[in-house]
């Protein structure tokens, strides 16, 4: 099965008057693992529909391997592109068999009966897609997961060298989420398939595709790399929703993580520095925050690689930092020292505490006696987090009893600071 390139040229189409996709021109390569992502209504499944040639767009053109799909006849269209629809309701009641053989019609003249390979192929669809168990139940009598994995099987009997999907894991489990999209992924990879996928769930997008199309109001948007599309600004500017990106030490990608329902306006510049102590991905959420509300942010120390130190990095943020799992040096220390020393404010967020940041932990307490303010965020003790062999419950003691603030969650830091600024 080799690949075919999908170019989709100047494209725009509507519903009467109404404007649905608007000078749409994006190319997906060869073997490509492409997301369509978008908030509801932005023409995801219209897009869809225009490249498998179910629609006709009033302007533009879709071109699989440089050829019109509506110039392309349907049979033909059919052995090298497949779908598997957002509905897949079916009325009839056939056996799951007879419903995944079906995609083997492409192949068949009229009135011929499917060979032993028509056979043979159709069982090998629903054994990687784990509905051959199915095969003698009735379509109509099997759950809507397992309905959607049957829909997807027949799609793949059909032998495609273009797969289009709106929505596949949308009625899945956690579990045939994954097992359908790494399988996707898999016939990619060995058999040179296209897949062009609609997806909701942007981790899903961040950690299957090779490229991500994001839609918004009838346009694109944004599109290229996951890295490159699923940005925090582009998320927030078309979802308006705040969030934080973290790198996934497993998968080599990153996970997204929703933090409020709305962005908030980006605030006038403050007169007020604000130094966080933070780490492992503690102050990504507040440092975006502050930034955001227009506070002066730095942190320290940080090590380098840190989920905080990249969020730092990120934002423009100052930083004091130290080489991976290394402790604090005598540079770091100073640097973080000056930053404390410009600061107004210090705030001290809920993480473990060792030999390597312990000093950390020391320079606040100056901090707090030099005259800093200093919010504490977390619990009242160190219970669980202390690593030094009391040394650091000692120190966190001293700070909560000789005048900081203690605040129960992160969100409070930002009713303080209203008060004071």
């Amino acid at each position: 099965m080799k690949g075919l390139s999908l170019n989709i040229d100047k494209l725009s189409f509507s519903y009467g008057s109404q404007k649905i996709l608007e000078d749409l021109t994006v190319q997906f390569q060869a073997g490509s693992f492409v997301s369509i992502i978008g908030p509801n209504g932005s023409g995801k499944t219209t897009l869809l529909k225009n490249i498998s040639a179910a629609l006709v767009p009033q302007k533009g053109k879709v071109l699989l391997q440089g050829q019109d799909v509506l110039r392309i006849k349907p049979k033909k269209l059919a052995r090298q592109m497949a779908v598997v629809p957002q509905d897949t309701a079916v009325n009839f009641a056939f056996t799951v068999f007879e419903t995944v053989l079906m995609g083997r019609m492409p192949y068949l003249k009229r009135f011929e009966s499917e060979s032993d390979r028509d056979v043979a192929v159709a069982r090998w669809a629903m054994e990687v897609t784990h509905t051959w168990h199915l095969k003698d139940r009735s379509i109509t009598e099997i759950s809507g997961g397992e309905r959607q994995r049957v829909i997807v099987a027949r799609a793949l009997a059909q032998e495609p060298q273009v797969i289009l999907l709106d929505e596949p894991v949308a009625h899945l489990d956690p579990q045939h989420q994954m097992e359908l999209l790494e399988l996707l992924q898999t016939l990619k990879e060995s058999k040179n398939l296209t897949v062009v996928t609609v997806l909701h769930d942007l981790n899903l997008a961040a950690q299957f595709s090779d490229y991500v199309v994001l839609l918004h109001k009838g346009k694109v948007f944004a599109a290229g790399r996951p890295e490159e599309v699923l940005t925090v600004k582009n998320i927030e500017q078309v979802y308006r929703v705040e969030v934080v990106i973290i790198p996934n030490e497993l998968t080599g990608r990153f996970n997204i993580i929703p933090v409020a329902k709305s962005t908030p306006p980006q605030g006038k510049l403050r007169n007020c520095r604000i130094h966080l102590v933070c780490g492992g991905g503690s102050g990504a959420f507040i440092m975006d925050r502050l930034v955001r509300s227009g506070y002066q942010v730095s942190c320290g120390v940080l090590n380098i690689g840190d989920n905080d130190w990249r969020k730092a990095r990120e934002l423009g943020i100052e930083i004091a930092y130290e080489a991976p799992f290394s402790p604090i040096s005598e540079k770091a220390y100073q640097k973080n020292e000056r930053l404390l020393d410009r600061a107004d404010v210090v705030v001290l967020l809920s993480l473990p505490f060792g030999a390597g940041n312990l000093s950390n932990l020391e320079q606040v307490y100056s901090a707090l006696k030099q005259g800093k303010k200093v919010l504490v965020v977390g619990d009242r003790n160190l219970a669980g987090r202390d690593f030094t062999g009391g040394k650091a419950t000692d120190l966190y003691d001293a700070i909560v009893k000789d005048g900081a603030v203690l605040l129960a969650e992160v969100k409070d830091i930002f009713n303080v600071l209203e008060t004071m600024y």
